[in-house]
């Protein structure tokens, strides 16, 4: 008897595929082409485990690009809570420019998986920007920022980040880059 699509995962079948996606993480950020078979075993799976969560290289790292995606986006509530609205936003941009660089190896291997003519597209960083957006929106009421900054405006001006190699020294470069967007959102805000 098959389970539904949509029915919730039993507890070990979902202990099983987050166990896959967490050794899956460490796997390709340190090897963009590791073997699957090298995942399934150091996640203690079989392959018909494995297979039946992730088909296919392809949906295992785009799962995974999701994911952590979401756990980058989903700091934004708790840093509204803890921080001024622009603090929060400088706070968050600090963890965006961790997660770009540790994840160097991650974003190879999504480029690997989207790159096959007819493989799938390249995930939209649809999370990052609704984070962005809200942190955006509570600085400007705040009017500790420019009005009128878009997530898009914003996703554009720290795209150097993306430009910085995660094998040199890239903390002090970042934290110039940031500071220098967050000085030019700061320019022209109602309050000082």
């Amino acid at each position: 008897m098959g389970q539904k699509k949509d029915a919730p995962l039993r507890s070990d079948a979902q202990r099983n595929r987050e166990r896959i996606l967490e050794v899956a993480v460490a796997e390709l950020t340190l090897r963009p082409d590791v073997p699957l078979s090298v995942i399934a075993r150091k996640a203690c799976v079989g392959q018909g485990t494995f297979y039946r969560n992730f088909p296919h290289r392809e949906s295992l790292v785009l799962e995974i690009y999701r994911h952590e995606m979401r756990q980058v986006a989903d700091a934004v509530p708790q840093l509204l809570e803890q921080l001024a609205p622009d603090q929060a936003l400088r706070s968050w941009m600090d963890r965006l420019a961790e997660f770009a660089m540790t994840k160097a190896g991650l974003a190879d291997a999504i480029r690997l998986a989207t790159s096959t003519p007819g493989g799938p597209q390249k995930p939209s960083p649809t999370p990052l920007a609704e984070a962005a957006g809200l942190l955006l929106r509570a600085a400007e009421e705040a009017g500790t920022i420019r009005p009128g900054v878009t997530a898009d405006d914003f996703i554009l001006a720290i795209a150097g980040l993306w430009q910085l190699n995660p094998h040199e020294d890239w903390r002090s470069p970042a934290e110039r880059l940031l500071n220098l967007v967050m000085d030019g959102l700061r320019a022209g805000a109602p309050r000082p």
